[in-house]
This record gives structure tokens, C-alpha cells and sequence, in this order.
């Protein structure tokens, strides 16, 4: 893990072993990733990724393993896709006067034998306090790609009280206490892209454990569409997501069925952007 931060903003670390995903994210020297609680999917690597405060979903596939096209022996694409164990190759490290910025390239196998490279620029602004993250997965195969991706942000719910909520004008109402839905855990994706929008935002909070600041969220819509929310309080896991992400909450061969699954020829590139900050 390599320590990521600014003047001002969260202190993160970066996993190098796995595509440049964040750990440990200290927010007035809290900890906030979740760590060992969390469920066990059987899968290590997931494991890995969803113990830190961001893990990244894709190229080839989200959410649960379904089976690869053409496959005759029930092969699947793994839990979450392919991108989490690919480590990253630093290209630049460095501070900008106060602020903080790096990029990396990470090349992916992917399930399906085909290839992918993850181009990753992560920058803090010293003067909001700002995590800005822009991605582009360009597919270097010889063979179509999904467009698929979905970014994790995970929050040990141990940290909430009952005032925690989560807002955004994509929630019905506006917003929604941080424990919705029945016990001990549930999970819902909707719309975020709004006409004339670029930007969509969702936040999470007043954290009193983090002196009362909150997390603001904002995702780029033409990549990322939908929200998914979810959250686990099946001890031992005690987590909250926040989860941009490319498709509604549905089967991979629904979403083929209806044409809503994109694709990326050999040498098309999608792009990807991610901001959050703690107010």
C-alpha cells in the first residue's frame, strides 16, 4: 500500500497489488473502510478488495459470476469481474504544489481469454479536500468486451448513528435512512442521470463519529448511469455501499436480451470519473 494524500482531504492508501484501489481511507484519523466486516463470497480476491474503502468492478463483467458466451463447460465470469489481484504499474507519483496526483496503467486478463488496460489518474485538491478519479479501460483483445464497470464505496456502518441518512435527487423523496429496507440487509440500484446534468451526486451523513462531516459522491452519468446502494448488517459484516455503476440490477443475459448491454470493439476505449470529498 502506498500513502495517498494532500494538505487538505482523506488520507488514503493505495493498493498497488490491486489496479490502484483504495484501503484504508483516514478521515480525521478514523479509519473508515470496513476491514474484516464484511461477507465472505468465497473469493479472495473480492475478499481483499472489499475489505478497503474503493474497489473497482469490471472490465469484463459486475456484480455475481455468470457464465462466459461460447463457454460449453459452465465456465464463468468471476465474482465482480476480473479486475481486482491485476497489480498496478506506477507511471507518476508526485505533489503538485499542495495537491496530490498520481497515474498508473494496469493490463487485465479477462475471463473470457481476451485483454484489457486500465489507464488510472487519481488527484486530491488541496484546497477542497477533493478525491478526483478519472478511468479509461481501452480493450486491447482481439475479441468484444462488455462495457461494464461499477466502482465500490465501502463505509464500516459501525460508524453510524440514527441520524446518518443518505440523500440525492436520484432517491425517491430525496433520501433515505443509512439502514433502509428489511434486516439485515438489502440492496437497490436507480436511475442518476438527469437531462442537462453531467454530474450526479449522492451524500451520506452527518457523521458524528467524523466530527459530523459528510460524504459527498459525485459520478459522471454518460459512463455511469445508475446508483446501486447497498448494505449488509449479517455479522460479522457491518458495511455500507455507495456503488456507481454502468447497468440497472439485473442478469447479465437479461440485460443482452434487451440491447442494454454495450460493447467495446478491439481498441475502443470507454471512460470513467469519480469524485468524493467529506464536508
Amino acid at each position: 500500500m502506498k500513502t495517498f494524500s494532500a494538505a487538505l482531504g482523506p488520507r488514503l492508501m493505495l493498493d498497488e497489488s490491486s489496479v490502484l484501489d483504495i484501503g484504508s481511507c483516514f478521515v480525521n484519523d478514523v479509519d473508515i473502510a470496513p476491514g474484516r466486516a464484511i461477507p465472505d463470497d468465497g473469493d479472495p480476491r473480492i475478499d481483499h478488495s472489499l475489505e478497503g474503502f474503493l474497489f473497482t468492478c469490471g472490465p469484463d463483467h459486475i456484480r455475481h459470476p455468470d457464465l462466459i458466451d461460447g463457454k460449453s463447460n459452465g465456465h464463468k465470469f468471476p465474482l465482480h469481474g476480473s479486475f481486482s489481484s491485476h497489480p498496478a504499474e506506477i507511471q507518476f507519483w508526485d505533489a503538485q504544489g499542495d495537491d496530490a496526483e498520481c497515474r498508473a496503467k494496469v493490463k487485465v486478463a479477462t475471463a473470457d481469454g481476451g485483454s484489457a488496460l486500465l489507464e488510472r489518474h487519481w488527484r486530491i485538491d488541496n484546497t477542497t479536500g477533493e478525491v478526483c478519479l478519472q478511468d479509461r479501460v481501452t480493450n486491447t483483445g482481439d475479441r468484444s468486451m462488455a462495457r461494464v464497470h461499477m466502482y465500490h464505496m465501502n463505509v464500516g456502518a459501525w460508524l453510524f448513528d440514527d441520524a446518518v441518512h443518505l440523500s440525492g435527487r436520484m432517491l425517491e423523496g430525496g433520501g433515505t435512512p443509512w439502514g433502509f429496507g428489511p434486516d439485515p440487509g438489502s440492496v437497490f440500484c436507480v436511475s442518476a442521470r438527469e437531462e442537462g446534468k453531467e454530474w450526479a451526486e449522492v451524500a451520506l451523513g452527518p457523521i458524528a463519529a467524523l466530527g459530523g462531516s459528510t460524504l459527498k459522491v459525485k459520478f459522471k452519468t454518460d459512463g455511469l448511469p445508475y446508483l446501486q446502494i447497498w448494505r449488509n448488517q449479517a455479522a460479522p459484516a457491518h458495511v455500507l455501499g455507495i456503488e456507481p455503476v454502468s447497468h440497472r440490477l439485473a442478469s447479465r443475459k437479461e440485460l443482452k436480451e434487451s440491447g442494454e448491454l454495450e460493447w467495446l470493439k478491439p481498441g475502443e476505449s470507454a471512460d470513467y470519473a469519480l469524485r468524493f470529498a467529506f464536508v
